[in-house]
């Protein structure tokens, strides 16, 4: 039986809304959730240099761990070098996390649709791609914000978040044009599900808010042997890294909620 972990990936705490998912569908597997927090937030990176960030802690982090698949549960990284990460490590199932632009296509009444995301993920070719593809009869607004990945970080550890700034991040967001308005908006960050109720709060009119995490997580599930599904038992605890090795109280707490431990003292080689 293969009793390999699934390793996770984002820059911060956002992936914590795929684990969350993954976990519904393969309680049984062992978890391992690693936090780029050093190099938070990435939607601003240089591309090339992130590149060379990300596969250096590969590098590390799959000699280390030997997972059975990886999920990259960032869309900036997924939307810039999916393709990097499978040829430089063939050898191992990686899953991304990219805007879900073909399912609010598919869904959206009015044909108008919003994309959130980082910068990064907005400006990527690969996120344009997926609206000529998918929805090149919608009229899709995107809208970069540099501000709600740290929002969502603060607010789960127990921070305050200024409404306004809040606000301000989501209004580009809703569109009116010709008496049809926006009536689907893609969270495509996965820091972004973290703050729906605020989101829904400060909403100027109802939208569907589409979270990919469910599908991230069939689709996860798929990709396992079917005897991974049916292991009796957890036989390791599922645990949590930090590239910056500052854990605060919060953090710690935070991680405990989502059933992590932490582990120290190891270096990511960047």
């Amino acid at each position: 039986m293969d009793e390999r972990p699934i390793l996770f990936f984002d820059s911060g705490i956002g992936g914590l809304t795929v684990l969350r998912e993954v976990r519904v569908l393969i309680p049984e597997t062992q978890f391992i959730y690693i936090a780029d927090d050093a190099g938070f937030p990435y939607g601003s990176w240089e591309e090339n240099v992130l590149k060379d960030r990300i596969l250096k802690v590969f590098t590390n982090l799959l000699t280390l761990y030997n997972p059975a698949l990886c999920v990259i549960a960032c869309n900036t990284v997924s939307t810039l070098m999916m393709a990097d990460l499978r040829k430089k490590f063939p050898h191992i199932l990686f899953v991304g996390t990219v805007p879900a632009i073909k399912l609010a296509a598919e869904q959206t009444k009015s044909g108008f649709i919003s994309v959130l995301a980082t910068p990064g993920t907005v400006k990527r070719a690969y996120t344009h791609e997926l609206i000529k593809s998918f929805a090149d009869q919608c009229h899709v607004q995107l809208v970069g914000s540099e501000k709600l990945a740290g929002f969502a970080e603060d607010y789960l550890r127990g921070k305050s978040v200024d409404l306004r700034e809040l606000r301000n991040e989501i209004l580009p967001c809703f569109v009116e044009k010709n008496g049809k308005y926006t009536d689907i908006i893609v969270l495509a960050c996965t820091h972004y599900p973290f703050l729906i109720n605020l989101f829904r709060e400060q909403a100027l009119w109802p939208v569907e808010w589409i979270d990919p995490a469910k599908a991230i997580a069939k689709h996860t599930r798929s990709l396992l042997p079917e005897k991974m599904h049916h292991q009796n038992r957890k036989r390791q605890k599922d645990f949590a890294l930090f590239t910056s090795q500052n854990i605060t109280s919060s953090t710690k707490h935070l991680l405990k909620r989502f059933g992590l431990n932490i582990m120290k003292g190891v270096d990511f080689l960047v």
